[in-house]
């Protein structure tokens, strides 16, 4: 069960307001708590909505998690994991999340296996995603209150970098992007650069070109969907791959970005965590030709 040791300042103060304020327990969250109703002060059971607390008291809660995802065992590739926090490396043509026409070979699945074979949390929260054909780096909360906290707080707290590999040379050669972004009139997947989109900003830098190609490492600033293919294809430089926005398939039949750093403060211990993987092996052969 999740624990908590109450602080100075709330003193006098309702459970409620301190799991609210200090350990991502989002609204929708304390609901299910309260529903449970398996609530402990100092290990003496007592309704949630009725706790008030004072410093030094331990709280604990029992929550059932449970999750319609399918545990299917699959290739699964940790990069990082703690009692909070799960990283992964994720392969290229795989979705994050299943849907009605895939339900048995994302990411979701691979990890509900792995949580089922390791007695963890039976649920899947992850706290950002990557397009089907996007690889790299996919950051999971195991606990819905750590999935909220960084989800909440998700531009202060994470540095996210990719490679990507585009057609022609960007310039110039470092910046950023600041292009808001739309979704594309009669499509449900498209998007476009459009004055009345949301703000999306992209920083780049050029690590090398032979003016056909380059490789690019960028920063994302905010996350918008397809941002980084939208920006470059809007810039002319499409990515390598991304034939929806206009990137050649004669090299490789997937967009070529990578999601290859992430960098933020852990939730609860406040470390730093770094973690780099690096290009996978359809990038690095293109990007060994120029």
């Amino acid at each position: 069960m999740p624990s908590y040791k109450v602080t100075a300042d709330f003193a006098g103060k309702s459970a409620k307001d301190f799991l609210r304020r200090t350990a991502g327990i989002s609204l929708t969250l304390w609901r299910k708590i309260k529903r449970q109703n398996e609530f402990y002060i100092n290990e003496t059971q007592i309704s949630p909505g009725l706790a008030i607390v004072q410093p030094g008291d331990i709280i604990r809660y029992r929550l059932e998690q449970l999750s319609s995802i399918e545990p299917v065992k699959l290739p699964l590739t940790i990069c990082y994991e703690d009692d909070e926090l799960l990283i992964v490396n994720k392969p290229a043509g795989q979705l994050v999340h299943p849907t009605t026409k895939e339900h048995t070979s994302t990411l979701g699945n691979a990890i509900l296996y792995y949580y089922k074979e390791n007695h963890l949390p039976f649920s899947f929260h992850p706290v950002h995603r990557l397009d089907k054909d996007t690889s790299g780096l996919v950051l999971i909360a195991k606990l819905p209150q750590i999935q909220h906290q960084l989800s909440t707080a998700h531009d202060k707290l994470f540095q996210r970098h990719y490679l990507a590999i585009i057609e022609g040379t960007l310039e110039p050669r470092c910046g950023e992007i600041a292009d808001p972004i739309a979704r594309k009139p009669g499509s449900i997947i498209e998007r476009i650069v459009d004055p009345a989109g949301q703000s999306a900003l992209t920083r780049f830098q050029t690590l090398k070109t032979n003016g056909k190609f380059s490789l690019l490492e960028l920063e994302l600033a905010t996350g918008r969907t397809h941002q980084i293919r939208v920006h470059l294809a809007h810039r002319g430089h499409p990515l390598l791959g991304d034939d929806l926005y206009g990137g050649s398939l004669e090299f490789i039949p997937r967009q070529a970005l990578h999601a290859y750093h992430m960098e933020f403060s852990h939730p609860v211990s406040g470390k730093k965590i770094v973690i780099t993987c690096p290009l996978p092996a359809d990038l690095h052969r293109i990007s060994a030709l120029f």
